[in-house]
């Protein structure tokens, strides 16, 4: 029988997330940058971390005081184990690297631009674990990015289907593998930030049109809507191993 418990003399907070450490990288921009500002804005003391310090710097301005910025080389290994190093511990580590898409067909793929974005999207995020996990501190975490395209590909998406089927399994190796370090990813559909920056802004409103008239929400994601399933993840101590698809529907459609 279900024992129910009176709780005396505790104050319980809905915000797991104030007074805590967040480690972003790939924080400067998209959902990265929008994961960022939400976790700021409930308290959380947040670094950011990108390859461009321009981008930090602007980041920084648009995230609330106390915040934190570095940049680094999310592929080479030393530099992402010393800036562990410099940041020392933390609450929780999130990683939204990524680059502007190059989406080909297969007949016309460059393997070697492949590999850079498996460089980056998945051996970045497996060097970020390994050097990051040491760092975190009890009841911490890390979450991962993957996307929807590896659950239902398009035309020209072979690359990027692939990174993220190695994303999703990583997220439950690494859940197991860190154990007590709780680890899960966020798996967006489409979302309207500059990761799309390579197509001109005309025929990038019309695709978020045509791709949003089809989703069971009627339109494509924004940053700040995504960033939620982030900061879900950070707060939720009973949940690991798991890949949370934050999509608009497009997987049924």
């Amino acid at each position: 029988m279900l024992k129910l418990i009176k709780m005396k003399d505790k104050e319980i907070s809905n915000n797991g997330l104030k007074g805590k450490r967040i480690v972003l990288l790939g924080g400067t921009s998209g959902v990265g940058l929008a994961t960022a500002i939400e976790a700021a804005n409930e308290g959380a003391k947040v670094v950011v971390v990108s390859s461009s310090q321009k981008k930090v710097d602007d980041a920084l301005v648009a995230i609330p005081q106390n915040s934190e910025g570095y940049t680094c080389n999310l592929t080479d290994e030393e530099q992402v184990k010393e800036l562990f190093k410099k940041i020392g511990g933390f609450d929780h580590l999130v990683f939204t690297a990524g680059e502007i898409l190059q989406l080909s067909e297969l007949s016309t793929a460059k393997i070697d631009k492949g590999r850079e974005f498996f460089n980056l999207r998945y051996w970045g995020a497996l060097m970020a674990a390994k050097y990051g996990s040491q760092y975190i501190h009890k009841d911490g975490s890390i979450v991962l990015t993957t996307g929807t395209v590896g659950l239902r590909p398009w035309k020209g998406w072979t690359v990027a289907a692939s990174i993220t089927g190695a994303v999703d399994a990583l997220t439950r190796a690494l859940a197991v593998e860190l154990a007590p370090v709780r680890v899960n990813a966020v798996c967006p559909g489409v979302v309207k930030t500059e990761l799309w920056g390579n197509m001109p802004e005309a025929d990038r409103e019309a695709l978020f049109n045509d791709i949003g008239s089809k989703l069971l929400t009627g339109k494509v994601g924004e940053a700040e809507e995504v960033a939620e399933a982030y900061l879900y993840l950070m707060r939720g101590k009973y949940t690991t191993g798991q890949v949370i698809v934050v999509d608009g529907g497009s997987v049924l459609v």
